[in-house]
């Protein structure tokens, strides 16, 4: 498997977790996805907006590079977050939609990533303002582990919650 198999793979794999993960929080009333059990962004809800802000945050990053990405172009017309903690949809049901169509630009702008634009380096801004230049595939590899170590606290938190999120394997995607 080659680096833009990996990274296609990766974004499948979080595609496929997402779904999961948003059907067995379904399961749950607001309240119960709403309430702080003392986790890291305090519940479920929070978790998962974590997930969706820190995805578009670096989306929006990597949009920057020098290929262009035309794919990702949409992010235009989303404001970058201020605070990674904020909980930007008060509603599993608006959470829900925004994370639908950014697995989907994911795996969209993935099929567009050539093996030669993974060995630039990518110039941007952290959150705090301050300038990074870093190689974008391992980049790329942070930010799908970054996915895979939120939504692993969702999963616990769900099943906490008595949801069972069942198989989480990347293996499963695996031939």
């Amino acid at each position: 498997m080659n680096r833009t198999e990996h990274i296609a793979l990766m974004a499948s794999y979080n595609q496929w977790m997402n779904r999961k993960l948003y059907d067995a929080a379904a399961k749950l009333t607001d309240a119960e996805l709403a309430l702080d059990r003392q986790a890291f962004f305090g519940s479920i809800l929070g978790t998962l907006n974590h997930l969706v802000l820190g995805d578009t945050v670096w989306l929006k990053r990597f949009a920057l590079h020098p290929a262009g990405y035309p794919t990702l172009a949409p992010l235009d017309a989303i404001a970058a977050p201020a605070d990674l903690k904020q909980l930007a949809f008060a509603h599993i049901r608006e959470l829900t939609a925004r994370r639908a169509w950014l697995d989907q630009l994911m795996i969209d702008w993935v099929a567009t990533v050539q093996v030669a634009d993974l060995d630039h380096r990518l110039h941007y801004h952290n959150m705090r303002g301050t300038a990074a230049d870093k190689d974008f595939y391992s980049l790329l590899v942070h930010f799908f582990n970054h996915q895979t170590h939120h939504r692993g606290q969702a999963t616990t938190l769900l099943t906490q919650a008595g949801v069972d999120v069942g198989d989480t394997d990347l293996l499963a995607l695996i031939d």
